[in-house]
């Protein structure tokens, strides 16, 4: 039995990954700002406390001890440096959600090399400071060059469910069976995608083997967008509105200028293989398209 923190772990993957650790029996706090209720009942253990609050966050955790730290809710280089400070000397291991937009450089089966934390200029600041992807990028850079623990960061494509609360798939499906717009910006574009299941196993791989350093954790396989409205369009029985000009409401949140897809071979060095796109994607379409009609 190992002693876990996780920050970030009452909804989506990281509920599931909270619900994996507990079926096996580990020793399992969850740290949150109380304001979304959790079903993990006595199981679990709750901290109440507003990660971004250095001095907050320094006395809910003064005097503990882990085994491992989950930390799917760190934005900035500011919360970073305030883990790697409080976490010092009381944790053997930090895995740290990250993502594919750490790549700036949109392309095809982009590796972990394409970005270098360990060598990427550190600039300060909170959340509000910078881009969702240069927040996590500076974040990889504190936690590598400053943690005196191990780190994983896994860099997580767009992450897909039945239960994802950003309903980004859900979009496309609504709006194609409500007859409303969608627009992008390439429609042959290729993207990453990992199920929510994939996401919360990887994320407990990465804390219980001897990996460190950044991963991928993807599904193999890409679908153009093209093909994806086209297997929505299949499901739901009725043909898409796609516009290449749009504005704010219609926007696709897939819409990208070009490819822009991960490879998984390091990963699956290390002993992970995500699940195919073509073994689960086309069926989660049906199954959130039957939820419209």
């Amino acid at each position: 039995m190992k002693k876990i923190l996780v920050f970030g772990g009452t909804r989506f993957f990281g509920k599931k990954l909270v619900e994996t650790l507990l079926e096996e029996g580990h020793d399992v706090t969850i740290a949150t700002r109380g304001k979304t209720a959790h079903s993990f009942g006595e199981k679990v253990n709750q901290q109440i406390v507003d990660r971004t609050n250095k001095s907050d966050l320094a006395s809910a955790f003064a005097d503990t001890q882990w085994d491992i730290i989950y930390d799917n809710i760190c934005y900035s280089p500011d919360d970073a440096l305030a883990a790697c400070e409080i976490f010092a000397g009381k944790t053997q291991k930090y895995v740290f959600t990250s993502t594919m937009s750490t790549y700036s450089d949109l392309g095809a089966e982009l590796s972990e090399g394409e970005f270098d934390p360990y060598h990427y200029e550190i600039r300060y600041g909170g959340l509000n400071d910078f881009s969702y992807g240069e927040g996590k990028r500076l974040a990889e850079a504190v936690f590598f060059q400053k943690a005196n623990f191990q780190v994983v960061a896994v860099r997580f494509p767009i992450v897909l469910g039945e239960d994802d609360y950003t309903r980004r798939l859900h979009f496309h499906i609504e709006r194609t069976a409500e007859g409303k717009a969608i627009s992008f910006l390439n429609m042959d574009a290729r993207m990453s995608y990992i199920l929510s299941d994939d996401a919360s196993e990887f994320l407990k791989f990465a804390g219980f083997s001897e990996i460190v350093g950044a991963y991928n954790a993807t599904s193999s396989g890409t679908y153009s967008l093209k093909e994806l409205m086209e297997m929505i369009e299949g499901s739901v029985g009725k043909k898409a509105k796609i516009a290449l000009v749009g504005d704010d409401e219609s926007r696709s949140p897939f819409a990208v200028p070009k490819d822009w897809y991960m490879t998984q071979a390091k990963s699956i060095e290390a002993g992970f293989t995500c699940q195919p796109l073509e073994s689960w994607l086309p069926d989660l379409i049906k199954t959130l398209s039957s939820q419209v009609k």
